[in-house]
């Protein structure tokens, strides 16, 4: 009997062969899906059990025994390790590390599948003393804190404070040195969500919301087909959500949540906690191996009636599933950029199909191509056209900024504007999707401009810190005080970033506080919690920031929205450069107007005239999308094609192109008799070096889907053959979404 095993964290293309335990030599010892220890070289790995062979292509006396069986049974159950093969073939990525992608790290290292011991934080009765409660009058934030922990008896995790209270391990320090507050490790029993939906008489702990006659459709329609809810921005889409999950809670299963990193708020998740008296875990990057562990299984065992996470949380074992729910399903952030390169927007859709459960795929702008699959009947398709509240669209115009004095990207009828909605106190929201003060740093006498010598591309000036910054490896350097080159004082900055563009709204408007929300402004913990939170106090009348700040935050009180440059995405070098200005556009466009305030939108542009602009503003997002997909299907791009990219560096650019020449050679020889696949490259990347290392890429195109991965399949296990190969990091990208 042969044991065959993946490797966890060995990027390898292949599994290897081990024998039974001498003490374990039945074959039911050995289900697929569960973890073993084995001897690798020197070392001791944990891998899965993918199969049990009764033969070997290497001699049996050179095999090595397998060490130790970490589980009694597969660790997820046996759709979900289906789905692990399926995706493993279709991204014609090793199982292994497809397997890594979905198992918590503490389980990756041997970890015993069993919930990890976490700290619970109890408010004492010592904090009700008149004379604690005059001295916490002094601490207002631990007093804060003590009131909450007073609403919870048993407790709270530190996951569970981190959700509603930013930045509270000073305050709590405090409290448990006034003897205010204990510490205590336990693990968390909680029963299951069929127990948990038959022991509340409500499982709400507030009443939902009155829907209008769009939502009542969206959450009582049957469907087995995925759902895709195109809703308008402030359509109220999550309460949509949040009334479908109300009746899977209620029927004894669980949910699934997908959200964006980018838009997982404690806002977000108090919503959910607020509204149900079940369990909820939050599965995401932010969170600690422990506790990640611990909601990992309690998902799994059936206690967390809701999960609510980011893209990995796809692959999370629900014992009772229910629905799946993406949001913002056009995310780019859904799909896996390095490593296995997977997309869980398409990976949920085969789930919900496997388990059978409801897919439902929400945007205001969908991806084209879930507009594709409505149009092809694989997706259902339901329009919320109505905004929530009684709520009126804003209305858009365009700023053409040709021939236009500006200063700091803002023209003169901006300025008037945002005067305009500040003294009718309305808060007024800026865009800009570039951070930093200034992209470029030039010498006007000679020419030299500041590079990254690592990735041949401009570094970007950060004024507060006074560094040059290489956006894409990192790198940082002091700003020069005069050229290098020429010794010239006549170095300035060209272009703006927000720091640039907050400098000038201080100068134009100094008695009014602004709000600036990049990564520079949220790096620290709770950065942007609190931002967020002065925001919605009215702390600050002015927002300016990047895309961290357009999707998914309700701002009531936001009536003006300026884009100030809308031409980057009409002309770039990816082609899906235009659907993601479109998208763009209309999420920070449905800032405005959220509520019972009229809203505005101005974008600033040196292409007024351009078609996809015009459509976009006069038809909406449908038309606009309908007439970009029109442009694709000529061209014969995705989704009326499929895409497979293989991507390569190395410290020699030669050495790249020529190990892409070679498998570009073995690719044509492979389809010499299909003319349905076309091969183009090899060729530099766009932006060819990075990090010191130069980038090429070689693409496969074709409208046959089953054509072009007959073709991957054979073709990947040539190139591992290759010596070249060794020479170089190549991957294997299928169905890409960045070209770059």
């Amino acid at each position: 009997m042969i044991i065959r095993v993946a490797i966890l964290s060995l990027p390898i293309r292949r599994s290897f062969d081990y024998l039974p335990i001498q003490e374990s030599q039945k074959e039911e010892n050995y289900p697929a899906g569960i973890r073993v220890k084995v001897p690798f070289g020197r070392q001791q790995r944990v891998g899965i059990v993918i199969e049990v062979l009764q033969s070997s292509s290497i001699p049996e006396d050179k095999l090595k025994p397998i060490l130790n069986i970490l589980d009694s049974k597969p660790l997820l159950p046996p759709i979900l390790h289906k789905l692990m093969l399926y995706s493993a073939n279709y991204y014609h990525h090793h199982i292994g590390e497809v397997y890594e992608s979905a198992l918590p790290v503490l389980l990756r290292r041997g970890k015993a599948a069993t919930e990890e011991m976490i700290n619970l934080y109890c408010a004492t009765t010592t904090g009700d003393s008149d004379k604690n409660q005059l001295e916490l009058k002094r601490a207002p934030r631990q007093k804060l804190l003590l009131d909450i922990l007073q609403q919870h008896p048993d407790g709270m995790s530190s996951e569970s404070i981190r959700d509603v209270f930013s930045n509270w391990n000073s305050p709590m320090a405090g409290l448990i040195k006034r003897g205010l507050v204990i510490k205590r490790s336990e693990a968390i029993e909680c029963s299951s969500i069929k127990e948990q939906s038959e022991t509340y008489s409500n499982i709400l702990k507030e009443q939902p919301l009155t829907l209008n006659s769009e939502q009542q459709r969206a959450v009582d329609l049957s469907h087995h087909l995925p759902l895709l809810l195109q809703g308008v921005t402030g359509s109220g889409k999550t309460e949509v959500y949040l009334q479908i999950i109300q009746r899977v809670l209620e029927s004894g299963k669980q949910a699934l949540l997908l959200v964006p990193e980018i838009s997982l708020t404690p806002q977000t998740v108090q919503r959910f906690r607020d509204r149900f008296n079940i369990y909820i875990v939050l599965l995401h990057s932010k969170v600690s191996d422990s506790e990640r562990l611990n909601g990992w299984l309690q998902a799994r065992n059936g206690e967390a009636g809701i999960v609510i996470g980011t893209r990995s949380a796809i692959f999370t074992p629900l014992k009772y599933p229910g629905v799946i729910i993406i949001d913002e399903e056009h995310d780019g952030s859904f799909k896996q950029q390095s490593g296995f390169r997977y997309s869980a927007r398409d990976i949920a859709v085969l789930r919900g199909r496997e388990e059978k459960i409801p897919v439902i795929l929400g945007s205001a702008t969908p991806s084209f191509e879930s507009l594709y699959n409505v149009t092809t009947k694989k997706y259902l398709q339901l329009p919320l056209t109505m905004r929530a509240g009684g709520a009126k669209p804003p209305q858009l115009s365009l700023i053409d900024v040709r021939s236009r004095k500006m200063r700091n990207m803002l023209s003169s009828p901006l300025l008037e504007k945002i005067h305009e909605h500040l003294s009718n106190n309305g808060q007024v929201l800026l865009f800009l999707n570039r951070r930093g003060y200034a992209p470029v740093l030039l010498c006007h006498h000679c020419g030299w401009s500041a590079v990254c010598e690592r990735c041949d591309i401009n570094y970007t000036y950060h004024q507060q810190r006074k560094k040059l910054i290489c956006h894409h490896c990192g790198s940082e350097r002091p700003k020069p005080q005069q050229c290098p080159e020429c010794g010239s004082s006549g170095v300035k900055t060209i272009g703006a970033g927000t720091e640039q563009i907050e400098e000038a709204l201080q100068n134009n408007f100094s008695e009014t506080s602004i709000a600036r929300i990049d990564r520079d402004t949220t790096s620290k913990k709770g950065a942007l919690d609190r931002k967020l939170e002065q925001i919605h106090s009215g702390d600050n009348q002015i927002l300016l920031g990047t895309q961290m700040l357009a999707k998914g935050h309700h701002f009531p009180n936001v009536t003006l929205v300026a884009i100030l440059d809308a031409d980057g995405g009409l002309f770039g070098s990816d082609f899906r450069s235009s659907e993601q200005m479109g998208q763009l556009i209309t999420q920070v466009s449905g800032r405005a107007g959220r509520e019972k305030r009229h809203g505005e939108v101005v974008i600033q542009t040196h292409n007024p005239d351009h078609p996809l602009l015009i459509t976009l503003l006069k038809a909406g997002y449908p038309a606009f999308a309908e007439v970009a997909m029109n442009e694709r299907k000529l061209a014969q791009l995705p989704p009326y094609s499929r895409l497979a990219l293989i991507r390569a560096d190395a410290i020699d650019p030669q050495i790249t192109i020529k190990f892409l020449s070679e498998v570009s050679v073995i690719a044509l020889q492979l389809t010499t008799t299909d003319n349905t696949i076309e091969i183009l490259g090899p060729v530099p990347s766009p932006m060819e070096k990075r990090a010191g290392r130069y980038r090429a890429q070689l693409l496969f195109q074709s409208t046959q889907r089953k054509a072009l991965h007959t073709l991957l399949e054979t073709l990947t296990i040539k190139v591992d053959k290759l010596k070249s190969a060794r020479k170089v990091r190549w991957s294997l990208d299928v169905d890409p979404m960045d070209m770059l």
